[in-house]
């Protein structure tokens, strides 16, 4: 399974985005093609905060917009929304000890261990902080 980070679906969405044709070219070859594909429900959370948030973007995309796009994404199929079970705790704490995860970088720990838990093949991301998790196929398909 191939999942999704926030920037990606960010540049997916907006059209002003200088990776907008590469980012929406991707997401769309996955949420119309037949492979398992995810996002983790932190990214999608993340999605609506940027790009509704009048500081990020002028114009920022209205509500109701963001929320069609997440619609729209949830129609694929072959997509599985990847969330927390009684193994998140445990996976988790593991990627926090080992990398000595403190501050923002514990957001990106928690979408690592979802992605393990799930089976993830590789995390489409162009941050380069996931690079702390080892054990995470980390994969930036706007530069490809």
């Amino acid at each position: 399974m191939i999942a999704v980070d926030t920037n990606i679906l960010v540049c997916a969405h907006r059209a002003d985005s200088p990776f907008h044709r590469a980012a929406l070219a991707s997401v769309t070859a996955l949420a119309e093609g037949r492979g398992a594909w995810g996002i983790p429900w932190p990214c999608l959370h993340e999605f609506l905060a940027i790009v509704t948030h009048p500081r990020i973007y002028s114009p920022p995309t209205p509500p109701a917009k963001a929320i069609d796009q997440v619609d729209a994404w949830l129609e694929s199929p072959a997509l599985t929304l990847l969330g927390e079970s009684e193994a998140h705790w445990p996976a988790l704490r593991a990627l926090l000890g080992a990398g000595r995860i403190t501050g923002p970088s514990v957001h990106d720990a928690g979408v690592a261990a979802l992605c393990l838990q799930h089976g993830v093949r590789e995390l489409w991301s162009a941050d380069r902080d996931f690079g702390r998790f080892a054990r995470l196929v980390v994969v930036n398909p706007l530069v490809r």
